[in-house]
C-alpha cells in the first residue's frame, strides 16, 4: 500500500470523498464487517452485531499547518479494563443520544474536554466488531485549533497527538499476538516513541488508511 502524506485540507476532501456518509446500521448490507476476527491466524466468522453492545469513537484528525495530526487518548491506569491502552475517546451509545455522533462528542468533552464546536464530522467508517463484545462506530473528524484539552483524570491519563503521515504508512504496522481467554489473538500495532498503538484503535486506524488510499 502506497503511504499518504496529506495536507488538512486534502485529508478532509479525501474522507468526505470515501467515507460513509451516514453510520452504518445493523446488518447493513453496504458495510462490510470488520473487526478483531479478521486478524485472527485462523479465519472465524464476524461476531452477531445484534449481539453487541453498540458504541461510537471519534477519530479525531488535528487540522496542523505543519501537517495533520490524529489525537489520541492513553486510557487511566485504574480503570478496570482496556487500562493504560492507547484509545479513542469515545463509548458506549446511551439511549438518548440517538446517533454515534452525540455518543462520540459527548464521549469526547467528558474524558478530554475538547470543545464540540471545535469539531467538524467528515464520515464513517464500516462499524467495527471487538472481541470484547462491542460494535464501535468510528467517527471521523477534522478538530481546528486553538483548543485547550481538560483530561478527565478518572477515565484519561494523557493525550498526544501523532502525525497522520505516520500512521497512513504501511511500513509502521507490524502484527503482533497474544494469548487471549486461551487462544492466541493477532492485531496490528504500531509504535509511536514510547506510545503502543495496538487492537482495535491500531485496527480502527489502519482501516482508515486502507480506505483512503484504495
Amino acid at each position: 500500500m502506497r503511504a499518504l502524506n496529506l495536507t488538512a485540507d486534502e485529508f478532509a476532501a479525501l474522507a468526505k470523498a470515501r467515507l460513509r456518509p451516514e453510520p452504518p446500521g445493523i446488518g447493513d448490507l453496504i458495510a462490510r464487517p470488520r473487526g478483531d476476527h479478521e486478524m485472527q491466524p485462523q479465519p472465524i466468522a464476524p461476531p452477531d452485531e445484534r449481539a453487541a453492545v453498540p458504541a461510537a469513537v471519534l477519530i479525531p484528525i488535528v487540522s496542523r499547518a505543519e501537517g495533520p495530526t490524529m489525537l489520541l487518548t492513553l486510557r487511566a491506569a485504574a480503570l478496570r479494563s482496556h487500562s493504560s491502552q492507547v484509545a479513542f475517546p469515545g463509548g458506549r451509545v446511551d439511549a438518548v443520544d440517538g446517533s454515534p455522533v452525540v455518543t462520540a462528542l459527548r464521549e469526547t468533552e467528558e474524558e478530554i474536554g475538547l470543545p464540540r464546536e471545535r469539531v467538524h464530522v467528515l464520515g464513517f467508517l464500516d462499524a467495527y466488531l471487538t472481541g470484547t463484545g462491542y460494535r464501535v462506530v468510528p467517527v471521523v473528524a477534522l478538530v481546528e485549533p486553538p483548543f485547550q484539552l481538560v483530561l478527565n483524570a478518572h477515565e484519561v491519563d494523557a493525550a498526544f497527538e501523532t502525525p497522520l503521515s505516520f500512521l497512513f504508512d504501511a511500513a509502521n504496522y507490524r502484527r503482533d499476538s497474544r494469548e487471549w481467554k486461551g487462544l492466541m489473538r493477532s492485531y496490528y500495532a504500531m509504535n509511536f516513541g514510547d506510545r503502543y498503538i495496538w487492537g482495535a484503535t491500531a485496527g480502527m486506524i489502519r482501516n482508515l488508511y486502507e480506505r483512503l488510499s484504495g
